[in-house]
């Protein structure tokens, strides 16, 4: 009787560790695909998230913007080379090398983000009329360029300051289109500080015209 009984109990004890070892296993089986699953599934979606990031940090206001700005910006430059041997004020001359300082870095800024995105880089120009987007706000005409060529003096300074005003109140025009319709963080940053620094030197160039 007490053998018989043994036997019993130690063949339920078998029988019971045997089912505790499945249960374990399978237990142990769904928490290694659930966390397999969870851990692949992040890794997919990580490139998925992200991927939309990348392509969405610009836009097509974005690249008119730079495509737009460049040569607008190129054209500044040109004009404020001018003014270093032809300007008779000091003031004029001082405002021209500003302008040349701020723009400068700026074409590089633009025409390294177009690149980035896969876009053209406008083509420069050179000479009274070598410049592109003649249409775009506040660009100079081929005329109005070879007239401040010929110009010098106190003729000049006047020409550089009456078509400077116009000039920057177009990019003024073209950087507030960024911030109301871009995407690209740095684009807008860009936008803005054109805003302001133009606005304060359209503000000074009416000053010295007399117009303020």
């Amino acid at each position: 009787m007490i053998t018989t009984r043994s036997l019993i109990r130690r063949a339920t004890a078998v029988a019971a560790a045997a089912s505790a070892a499945v249960v374990l296993a399978a237990c142990g089986a769904d928490g290694d695909d659930r966390g397999g699953a969870a851990h692949n599934g992040l890794d997919a979606a990580s490139p998925s998230a992200s991927a939309p990031a990348q392509q969405g940090d610009h836009n097509g206001a974005d690249v008119a913007f730079a495509q737009g700005m460049i040569p607008h910006h190129r054209q500044a430059v040109d004009m404020a080379d001018l003014a270093a041997t032809r300007a008779e004020s000091a003031e004029v001359k001082k405002l021209a090398e500003e302008i040349k300082k701020a723009q400068d870095p700026e074409i590089k800024t633009l025409s390294g983000w177009l690149t980035a995105w896969g876009e053209q880089v406008p083509a420069g120009g050179s000479g009274p009329a070598g410049h592109e987007g003649h249409d775009m706000s506040g660009m100079m005409t081929a005329e109005e360029m070879k007239q401040l060529h010929s110009a010098s003096g106190k003729a000049f300074d006047t020409a550089f300051l009456t078509m400077m005003v116009k000039h920057h109140e177009g990019a003024v025009t073209m950087a507030k289109t960024e911030q109301a319709d871009g995407t690209h963080q740095g684009a807008e940053d860009m936008a803005g500080q054109i805003i302001t620094s133009q606005s304060a030197e359209i503000a000074r160039m009416k000053a010295l015209l007399g117009q303020s």
